[in-house]
């Protein structure tokens, strides 16, 4: 079976499709097509790097180091392990240089871990048949964004009076970034004294579950809202702002060129910059405790030259700031990958304590009840600061949206980094896509619900 285009098939050879995804993996080589050049990746892995108490080691997989090349995923800090992109050669540099360097490989074959991310299909199914505003359909598998921003469309069709849709700013590249406005009129209560509660997703290009996750989150509000009172009290007492790719320049480049690809794609102002990399952490572009992390253009963490260099976040801010008025932020939970781990503020600084420490424990250990209670996941609970090593190298954490949000925008902030514990890392498999979004959903509806009754 190749890959290519899936039309005028009845649901039950769709569905056919979607199990042999899910229950027969051919290799990638088998392929004659393949999304983007898997033969990248061909020479990497995955390994997750024990540390322990070497703190010399911990410095160089968080901060990076000048004779070894490596991508840092995540870190688990009650592990004391950090999983990282490497290949065999760099792989045996970094145990000649660590001798008693202890790891395993996680993802051995990562071409094939990446492949099996995409589409089975070439993305070509007949889109009002097959993705009508009811069915889950759509969470099937993972999207590109001209369809994620069509089926956006489709519900503002579906749902008029609930739903719009606004561009607010275009990315460097020229495309739309996009804000979901969500919200049933409630003649018991004016707009302007409403709640809001914002939701981003899709910073970093390469952590598609999250922007799935968010999609899911529209579909389930938006499913028999009328019909489930939980459902319906969040909806028309709360307003929702979402923004399911905040990184659209980056996340078409994932699907384009580079699964793992981390930043925006804009051009830099870095001198030098002989590789001309391109590209903005923009979760590290905020004006909160903004500092310049790395001068090295072609790093993940890479925050620009100044606050807001980023073209996402600053068009983020000018929003937020010219409609000031109209929305009385209290909740903010920004939705990354992975770890399965529930972040607080500050990431910046964990000498700096955040205002209302004790309720704001209290509602991310709720939260992660309510996705326990819904899956049997555990999410932990830590500052941000701790996860982001601030304590260790301390441009790590500044010019976090966290931060920003939490101490200029709203009472209550988090960063939510969903599945996996690192099996898959950002290479989840598609059949979680539902899973993960029912387990999140029911942690946002905690979430909404405590905000509804803090008064």
């Amino acid at each position: 079976m190749a890959v290519g285009a899936v039309t005028g098939l009845t649901g039950e050879e769709k569905q056919l499709i979607f199990q042999f995804r899910q229950n027969d993996k051919p290799h990638y080589s088998t392929f004659e097509e393949h999304p983007i050049n898997l033969q990248q990746y061909s020479s990497d892995k995955v390994i997750r790097v024990n540390y322990g108490e070497d703190e010399d080691l911990l410095k160089a997989l968080v901060g990076g180091d000048p004779e070894v090349e490596f991508k840092k995923w995540s870190k688990n800090s009650a592990g004391r392990s950090i999983d990282i992109q490497i290949n065999s050669d760099n792989l045996e540099k970094l145990k000649g240089k660590f001798t008693n360097l202890t790891y395993k490989v996680v993802i051995e074959d990562l071409a094939q871990s990446i492949f099996e991310t995409y589409p089975y299909s070439a993305q070509t199914m007949n889109f009002e048949g097959d993705f009508h505003a009811t069915s889950d359909l759509f969470f099937k598998e993972y999207r590109p964004l001209e369809l994620i921003n069509s089926w956006l469309e489709l519900l503002t069709d579906t749902y008029p009076d609930v739903i719009t849709l606004e561009t607010i700013g275009k990315t460097y590249e020229g495309r739309p970034l996009n804000v979901v406005h969500l919200s049933i009129p409630d003649d018991d209560i004016e707009h302007h004294d409403r709640k809001t509660i914002v939701l981003t997703t899709g910073t970093h290009a390469r952590e598609w579950i999250s922007v799935s996750t968010l999609l899911y989150t529209i579909y389930k509000m938006l499913e028999y809202y009328e019909n489930n009172p939980d459902n319906r009290r969040i909806l028309s007492k709360l307003d929702f702002l979402f923004i399911p790719v905040m990184n659209p320049d980056g996340y078409v480049y994932t699907w384009e060129h580079d699964r793992l690809w981390r930043k925006n794609r804009q051009a830099v102002s870095e001198d030098p910059n002989p590789k001309n990399c391109l590209g903005i952490d923009i979760d590290h572009s905020y004006n909160f405790h903004w500092t310049h992390s790395s001068d090295d253009a072609c790093g993940e963490e890479y925050s620009g030259e100044y606050a807001f260099e980023a073209y996402e976040s600053k068009i983020w801010d000018d929003y937020l700031n010219a409609t000031n008025k109209d929305h009385k932020i209290w909740g903010y939970l920004d939705l990354h990958s992975y770890s399965e781990e529930i972040l607080m503020p500050y990431a910046y600084s964990c000498e700096q304590n955040p205002r209302d420490e004790e309720n704001l424990i209290e509602l991310a250990y709720g939260i992660s009840k309510a996705i326990r209670t819904n899956s049997g996941k555990y999410y932990s609970v830590l500052p941000a600061c701790l996860d982001r090593d601030s304590d260790l190298l301390p441009d790590l954490g500044s010019g976090t949206a966290l931060d920003y949000m939490y101490h200029n925008k709203a009472y209550w902030a988090y960063q939510l980094k969903l599945r996996d514990s690192g099996n898959h890392g950002f290479l989840l498999p598609h059949k979680y896509i539902e899973p993960v979004g029912e387990e999140t959903f029911a942690g946002i509806q905690y979430f909404c619900k405590f905000i509804l009754n803090d008064d």
